[in-house]
């Protein structure tokens, strides 16, 4: 999250090296900057497993899981549309800014996905402020206007941003996953299979054309959802038949199997490497990196215990949602103020590298401070 937050940042700035930014879709190449998208796919299928456990231990109705799945879907792609429509609205069709729609997208959501749980003040008025945070969004989206062509034109839903894509990722691997979640070797068999279908889906080969829409196809080229899945696969391996964690053994399969990812994505470069085209060796050699330094971080904060180092990124990895969010907040309140000066100041060269790491480290300390006030959103 603290580097998703920093790279996404740094985008703005020019006149630094060509590796500060994610590669050019035609150049077979793929930065540090393309395999933070990974890690986060990763870390998803990490946690997958232990989250659906958790909740069939609360309740144990198949019904209430999918429900679960589906509203926590649906809510990622919509929060993903607005991040991805508010730069195309027209002021002049809608009566106001996309800052200020997009700001506003923001605060409704809040709104509806705040965990009041933990707030007790709140908790009274829960229903009512959800249900003005519901309504809030319903309305937003039904007065936005984009200009298409000369013409007024609704919501683009070719790119839902990285929160859409998540959440039609997360649907495809729970497709796969939750009906099948007890057999030990499913996993592997849909990573397996992902890769494949994304290795016979690239523009080197073609032999299975996937065009479809997310909306009807959220497999893709098989590409992010099989980063998903190697998350999955890597929590398998540190645990046995009766669930409890085996540190030794899974350390030395996550660390195998980072390394075998490595050499397929080598073996597959061939067909391309490119984050942009979702090419099967950009997503195995992520899955790969991700594997080994998940074994790392493992053998550090889990066996060694040496977590006090990780503090100041705690909030961000427990309040993924809030603190994934707060850039785009600050940008669009920005924007609705008219005030530009951070935007305009220091986007060149080093100094804009050091912008990006004093707003990367605001961002976070905000996210702290959110975090010890209770302030979560909950999908």
């Amino acid at each position: 999250m603290a580097v998703m937050i920093f790279v996404n940042a740094l985008d703005g700035v020019r006149g630094l090296p060509w590796w500060t930014h994610h590669a050019p879709a035609r150049v077979d190449v793929m930065t540090y900057v393309d395999m933070v998208f990974p890690f986060f796919l990763f870390a998803i299928g990490l946690s997958f497993p232990i989250a659906v456990e958790s909740r069939l231990k609360r309740n144990d109705s198949r019904a209430a899981l999918w429900m679960h799945i589906v509203v926590r879907s649906i809510s990622l792609v919509v929060l993903g549309l607005i991040l991805a429509n508010a730069g195309k609205a027209d002021r002049a069709r809608m009566g106001i800014s996309g800052n200020l729609w997009g700001l506003l997208g923001i605060l409704c959501a809040a709104l509806f996905l705040l965990d009041y749980s933990s707030l007790k003040r709140l908790q009274p008025y829960a229903r009512v402020l959800q249900a003005i945070g519901l309504v809030g969004m319903t309305i937003l989206y039904a007065i936005f206007r984009r200009n298409s062509a000369g013409q007024a034109a609704w919501i683009n839903f070719s790119y839902p941003e990285i929160l859409g894509l998540i959440g039609f990722t997360y649907f495809a691997v729970a497709i796969l996953y939750i009906p099948t979640r007890r057999w030990k070797w499913a996993p592997a068999m849909w990573f397996v299979l992902l890769v494949a279908l994304c290795a016979l889906s690239t523009d080197r080969m073609t032999v299975i054309p996937v065009h479809l829409p997310l909306y009807v196809w959220p497999f893709g080229n098989g590409s992010m959802g099989c980063i998903v899945m190697a998350g999955v696969l890597t929590t398998s391996f540190f645990r046995d038949a009766n669930r409890t964690v085996n540190v030794p053994l899974g350390m030395v399969k996550a660390i195998a199997f980072g390394v075998i990812s490595l050499a397929a994505g080598w073996a597959l470069k061939p067909l391309g490497i490119s984050k942009i085209r979702a090419t099967p060796t950009w997503s195995l050699w992520s899955v790969g990196a991700a594997a080994l330094l998940f074994a790392l971080l493992y053998w550090i904060c889990d066996v060694k215990q040496w977590k006090r180092w990780a503090s100041p990124v705690h909030a961000a990895g427990s309040n993924t949602l809030t603190t994934y969010l707060l850039p785009d907040l600050w940008d669009f309140a920005l924007g609705t103020l008219g005030l530009v000066f951070w935007e305009k100041a220091f986007n060149f060269g080093w100094p804009g590298v050091m912008k990006t790491v004093v707003f990367t480290c605001m961002m976070l300390a905000v996210a702290t401070v959110l975090t010890k006030a209770r302030v979560r959103l909950q999908l």
